[in-house]
């Protein structure tokens, strides 16, 4: 499989006890970002998330989540991207392409940092998609130039340039009362964080950042098996 094979799954999860059913969904186009209006009851969001495990495999995966402000699902897309590589970007561009939707208002990325040191260019992400692209962490950092320079010395400055293009990460306090960490592009600080909120159920994560982790999880997991599975 090559880096850009992506599986596109558009979908509603409609949840049971015992099963899911899954049914094509799409309603209507929200248009450009200067549309995106936080009073809208059904706005979506993109929500990225990845995971991998060092020493199993050189590709991280990526999980994308369509949700609607009233936490509908109606869409997943999965990538994956180099661990250690600068192929992040490229990853989640070719996800939101190939999902084809018209309606989707706002990227929001779970780490700016992902997949061992791949670094989302948001600038890159908001130009091409013209669409706000938010960058979301929850724990302070003491910053990260040491490690680019000790982990990649030939390209070190090439990741921190995009790293520092996107721009600082600002503190704030969610509606639940927990510190997150905040980069925003093509949106203001403040409306990022009312967009987050909208989002969030509980503690720091927003919805659409924990489904989409733990469908990466269980790719994940589902590929390492199928790999040391005896034949």
């Amino acid at each position: 499989m090559e880096n850009n094979s992506i599986l596109k799954v558009p979908l509603q999860l409609l949840l049971s006890r015992d099963k899911i059913i899954i049914a094509s969904f799409n309603e209507y186009s929200l248009g450009s970002l200067l549309r995106l209006s936080l009073e809208k009851k059904a706005i979506r969001v993109l929500g990225i998330a990845e995971s991998y495990r060092r020493g199993a495999g050189q590709y991280a995966f990526l999980a994308g989540v369509v949700m609607r402000s009233d936490l509908l699902v109606d869409g997943v897309v999965l990538g994956r991207c180099k661990i250690g590589g600068m192929d992040v970007t490229d990853s989640i561009l070719e996800m939101y392409h190939r999902l084809e939707r018209e309606d989707i208002s706002a990227l929001i990325i779970n780490g700016c940092i992902i997949s061992w040191f791949n670094v989302v260019d948001l600038n890159r992400l908001h130009r091409e998609t013209r669409l706000p692209s938010i960058c979301l962490t929850y724990y302070p950092s003491t910053g990260l130039r040491e490690y680019f320079i000790k982990y990649f010395p030939d390209d070190w400055e090439e990741r921190f340039k995009v790293y520092e293009e996107n721009g600082p990460r600002i503190e704030l306090v969610n509606k639940n009362g927990f510190k997150v960490y905040l980069r925003a592009v093509g949106l203001d600080v403040d409306k990022a964080l009312d967009l987050v909120n909208k989002y969030t159920v509980s503690g720091r994560i927003p919805e659409p950042l924990k489904l989409a982790r733990s469908i990466a999880y269980a790719v994940m997991e589902e590929a390492y098996r199928a790999e040391t599975r005896p034949c």
